[in-house]
């Protein structure tokens, strides 16, 4: 079934064409490709204070969306199994477009986790999974937002919205300096929780790819590989960390 763009969502900011996602994601790249060789001649940059105050702002962010998602979706009643969008310009409706749009927003404002790394001269950081999640979420959920902003797309954002909660709680703890990290223990239980949110994610989208459901089942098919794709690359990064590291 062809999808057309929500007359809702779609002239609204970064949304209404391809043309702004797609600048910023050859920003992105090209900041990954010559930021490091930029930084070889210069001194790497502590950033303490605005890596405190940004990762509290992503926690503050993650938690507002968090409950955006949640609140919206009990008050309207939605399923866990099937839930089409709402089309509508319903309250419940605009309120899980707006939320949507807040989460897709939010991918472009993670994209500073990058420069971040690269200032601070921590290139073995900007692995190509790194480079891989914050790149594809861009288009992943600019699609989402300009076609099925709510529905089943809610529980991704809803998931990974909480997760991001602790993530960058961790984040902001680690950039308080070396004497935090004896109590950033829990680190690999962080992944662990990550890697359990793409089981979910893939097990929500597959289901309705074998259920009569009125929601895009190219989107539902869409979800279910990426998911696939991150739970591959996590567990290698789980492996290599926590299984090969301590060998």
């Amino acid at each position: 079934l062809f999808c057309f763009p929500d007359p809702r969502t779609d002239p609204w900011p970064l949304v209404y064409s391809p043309l702004p996602v797609t600048l910023v994601f050859t920003s992105y790249l090209l900041v990954v490709a010559l930021g490091p060789s930029c930084m070889r001649q210069r001194r790497r940059l502590e950033l303490r204070a605005l890596l405190l105050a940004y990762n509290l702002v992503m926690v503050a962010l993650s938690c507002y969306m968090f409950y955006e998602f949640l609140v919206t979706s009990v008050l309207a009643n939605y399923s866990y199994l099937c839930e089409p969008v709402d089309y509508s310009r319903s309250e419940l409706g605009m309120r899980m477009a707006r939320v949507c749009w807040w989460f897709f927003f939010s991918k472009v404002i993670e994209l500073l986790d990058t420069v971040f790394l690269i200032l601070r001269k921590k290139q073995e950081q900007v692995t190509f999974l790194h480079v891989y999640h914050h790149g594809s979420m861009l288009f992943n959920w600019w699609s989402g937002v300009k076609y099925v902003p709510g529905g089943q797309a809610f529980f991704i954002g809803m998931l990974n919205s909480f997760v991001h909660i602790f993530m960058y709680g961790y984040y902001a703890l680690a950039s308080l300096g070396p004497r935090m990290h004896r109590h950033l223990w829990w680190k690999r239980y962080l992944t662990i929780l990550q890697l359990c949110q793409f089981v979910a994610i893939a097990a929500h989208s597959s289901y309705n790819l074998f259920t009569e459901c009125p929601f895009h089942d190219g989107f539902n098919a869409a979800v279910f590989l990426y998911s696939l794709s991150l739970l591959a690359l996590f567990l290698h990064f789980y492996y290599r960390t926590y299984v090969r590291g301590k060998q």
